[in-house]
């Protein structure tokens, strides 16, 4: 039995926020069999600026990691130009892919949350730092059931999100397979998140 993880980014969607202001954003779809993640299957859909967020972060987390680059952001994007949109659907998913391969930055709660919830950017902060009245795993189980609406705060932080003692044990624990090519699925090292 071999783990695998299988990540594709696809269906760019133009949002028009009003008259000026403009976004794409594109689906997320997740496929696995590792234990490393809540759901086996999920999609969700993020927007360029939400990956660069996500990358910020990890680079804070993963300080002796050198990660991998998003593609170049570029002031004239248009889904008319269908060369720069697979540019760009290509290159976010091989970031992706990138980062699935990596045991420490799979540990990374905002990593699952980015991948497998449809909170925003900023509640997935929240919830990564147990401030939401919600945990990092329940975020993922009820994402797409209307969970969060109310008050997300709550008093103590027992959020599931990483811990000292697990990530040691992950460290200890590593084993890297060999890559795949972009189109197939890709082998998970034994990390796991502390979902």
């Amino acid at each position: 039995f071999q783990e695998f993880v299988s990540i594709c980014v696809q269906e760019p969607r133009l949002h028009k926020d009003d008259l000026w202001h403009t976004y794409v954003d594109y689906e997320i779809c997740l496929h696995t069999n590792s234990m490393c993640f809540r759901k086996k299957a999920s999609c969700v859909r993020r927007r360029y600026s939400d990956f660069v967020w996500l990358r910020n972060c990890l680079q804070r987390n993963a300080l002796i990691i050198e990660l991998p680059k998003l593609p170049p952001w570029n002031p004239f994007f248009s889904l008319k130009n269908k060369e720069q949109v697979s540019k760009r659907m290509n290159g976010l998913q091989e970031f992706l892919e990138k980062v699935l391969q990596n045991p420490l930055l799979l540990s990374d709660s905002r990593l699952h949350l980015f991948l497998q919830s449809d909170l925003s950017i900023t509640k997935i902060e929240r919830c990564a730092l147990g401030k939401t009245r919600y945990t990092v795993a329940e975020a993922i189980q009820q994402s797409r059931g209307g969970f969060y609406s109310g008050s997300d705060d709550k008093n103590s932080c027992d959020s599931d999100c990483e811990s000292l003692f697990f990530f040691q044990l992950m460290l200890k624990s590593l084993t890297f397979m060999p890559q795949m090519s972009s189109q197939e699925s890709r082998p998970l090292s034994g990390a796991c998140s502390f979902l």
